[in-house]
């Protein structure tokens, strides 16, 4: 399904063809994204489990998002409130509004069932820039604390900062921005 298309941007469902692109398109900046991931991605998919939103930029992949009906973690779990998971963008497509982009159809896909939309964010820097990205697109922080490998933390425990550390955001759609 097409979801959008401008000059240069088309965002649109996955693709099967899109694993290994996107696992060589990963490899070639260091990243390492597993083909597993993406099939697994793609077969959610197919059996309407998780929704795979995928941005293309002149005919390459440039970066993807999914969208969970329900999650089964975390503070809203099996709450009906659709969470927005591994929002990635290819470094070189980044700041070139690709992420919003695909933000925008996602929370349009969520809103189309509920008031609602979460997601979680990682704490270290190099979540940065999608931390902003969540505020300035009205998501503010849920009050449920700090998250570290799908169990909230109790004050005081120790953890580590890696992409496990995590803070649940929700945007609800009858705000105003």
């Amino acid at each position: 399904m097409i979801y959008h298309k401008d000059n240069n941007v088309l965002i649109r469902s996955m693709l099967k063809s899109d694993a290994e692109k996107f696992v060589t398109a990963f490899a070639e900046q260091n990243w390492e994204k597993p083909s597993d991931l993406f099939n697994n991605y793609f077969n959610q998919q197919e059996k309407n489990e998780r929704s795979v939103i995928v941005a293309e930029v002149n005919n390459e992949v440039a970066g993807y998002v999914t969208l969970l009906p329900n999650t089964e973690i975390g503070p809203f779990a099996n709450k009906n409130i659709p969470e927005i998971v591994d929002l990635n963008v290819l470094i070189k497509f980044q700041n070139k509004g690709v992420g919003n982009k695909m933000m925008d159809v996602a929370e349009g896909l969520a809103k189309e069932k509920t008031n609602f939309v979460s997601l979680a964010v990682g704490l270290h820097y190099g979540y940065g820039s999608a931390q902003r990205m969540y505020v300035k697109r009205g998501y503010i922080p849920d009050g449920s604390g700090v998250w570290y490998k799908e169990e909230q933390l109790e004050q005081y425990t120790k953890c580590e900062n890696d992409d496990d550390l995590v803070l649940y955001f929700l945007k609800d759609f009858k705000v105003k921005n």
